[in-house]
């Protein structure tokens, strides 16, 4: 077999807008959404968030849009980190993603998948372990399959989970006259601004998605801009109004309280029939989110393996399939590991975040040491309002890292420690290598 093969550009504008609206318009909405309201104290405060939210995604939207453009190769952060800071940044990277960000993701939106299918049809106990691995598995062969096969199911997905969505906010906004936004809350103030910014930014993640599978957009100078702005604006206006609507039907106190608020919200028109069809529509917006976080993940474990004889193995493209298979099956394989590992959805992001929120600013300084280290490099797009965008994105990406790190430290010791664990792991791979 010629293991020599590269990636091919299979991805239009259309199908690459469909990988980061299906990678952010994930279960998250439906789960965070209460825990947001309760920690804001009042509908302007929820509506400020998400609006926060949603700027802050923008600015590294445009970011990773001029380095996506300057450099169209696989793996995005990987890419950018290796030129800015040398080889040993982007290993960081790439390994964090690779044994515990990527996969740890993937295996949390199963179980959300795994949770909510098993209310529809549960023939026996227990059903959620299996449901949770057949996804995984099911959405890794399709990718491997062929880059087709993963694009049409993404974009399949993703255009029911949009109009499910929709659905869901027109249901809210003509509810009853009586469940109407209610003026501030009169009681005590209990605003938790440092957690409900880690859940909304979470629930944003997945912009810079479009940074991995750079290589194989057609004409990417134009379509990695216009994809990663009309993703997020798409994304930032769905997530106000989903808000907006949750607020009409239920008014801010059901909304914070609420155990179900997307049944909540659509049993204000069709009581009897809500929780299976907010069921089924969580159930492809799962789906849909673990799709895209497989195809673009395993082009990350693409990228390390062609730069690091470690992880050789990884960097090989099919021929004959024309997908990173050992990528992709290796991705699949730590995923299901971590289905009979996970914690709590809250508690696997908090565990999480502080490592994230370093990697994305290191990717946002490297627009300005590429700048100076590689300024005779063709940037098709230059970053809208530079410098004040960059620096707006890097000091919201320095607020969350310290925000992620006060909170983990206070209230998940142990899950902190676990993952620098694995980031030292890492260090100490790379040094050997090295060495050999």
């Amino acid at each position: 077999m010629n293991m020599k093969a590269i990636p091919t550009k299979e991805l239009s504008l259309f199908d690459s807008t469909c990988v980061i609206v299906g990678i952010i318009l994930g279960a998250g909405i439906y789960e965070i959404t209460p825990t947001v309201a309760s920690c804001m104290n009042g509908w302007k405060g929820i509506l400020g968030v998400w609006l926060a939210g949603g700027f802050f995604a923008l600015t590294g939207a445009l970011c990773y849009a001029e380095l996506a453009t300057a450099y169209p190769n696989e793996g995005g952060d990987y890419v950018y980190q290796t030129r800015a800071y040398g080889q040993w940044a982007g290993y960081l990277f790439g390994w964090s993603q690779l044994v515990i960000i990527r996969p740890g993701d993937i295996a949390l939106l199963s179980f959300v998948f795994a949770r909510y299918a098993s209310t529809i049809y549960s023939p026996f106990p227990n059903t959620i372990l299996l449901y949770a691995g057949l996804a995984i598995l099911l959405l890794t062969v399709i990718n491997i399959l062929g880059v087709k096969e993963g694009k049409y199911t993404q974009n399949l997905l993703t255009t029911i989970k949009s109009i499910g969505l929709l659905l869901v906010i027109v249901a809210g906004l003509l509810a009853p006259a009586n469940s109407s936004i209610p003026v501030e809350m009169s009681t005590s103030l209990n605003i938790d601004l440092k957690l409900s910014l880690i859940l909304v930014m979470f629930t944003f993640g997945g912009w810079n998605e479009m940074a991995y599978v750079a290589a194989e957009i057609k004409s990417p100078e134009k379509n990695i801009v216009r994809a990663l702005v009309i993703g997020t604006v798409s994304i930032i206006v769905l997530y106000v109004l989903v808000n907006l609507s949750f607020l009409s039907a239920l008014g801010y106190e059901n909304m914070a309280s609420s155990q179900a608020i997307a049944v909540d919200t659509l049993a204000t028109l069709v009581p009897d029939s809500a929780a299976k069809l907010i069921s089924i529509l969580i159930c492809i917006s799962a789906l849909g989110a673990i799709n895209g976080l497989i195809f673009t993940g395993a082009r990350i474990s693409y990228a390390i393996g062609s730069d690091h004889s470690i992880f050789r193995g990884l960097g090989a493209w099919n021929p004959e399939l024309g997908t990173p298979v050992r990528a992709l099956v290796l991705q699949g394989l730590l995923s299901l590991g971590f289905v009979f590992f996970a914690g709590s959805f809250i508690d696997t992001i908090l565990y999480t975040a502080p490592v994230v929120w370093l990697f994305f600013l290191a990717t946002g300084i490297s627009v300005f040491v590429l700048r100076k280290r590689d300024s005779s490099a063709s940037r098709p797009y230059r970053v809208t309002g530079f410098p004040f965008t960059v620096i707006l994105f890097c000091a919201s990406c320095i607020f969350m890292l310290y925000n992620s790190l006060t909170y983990a430290i206070a209230s998940k010791p142990i899950g902190l420690i676990v993952i620098l664990s694995v980031v030292l792991a890492g260090i100490i791979i790379y040094g050997l290598s090295k060495k050999r």
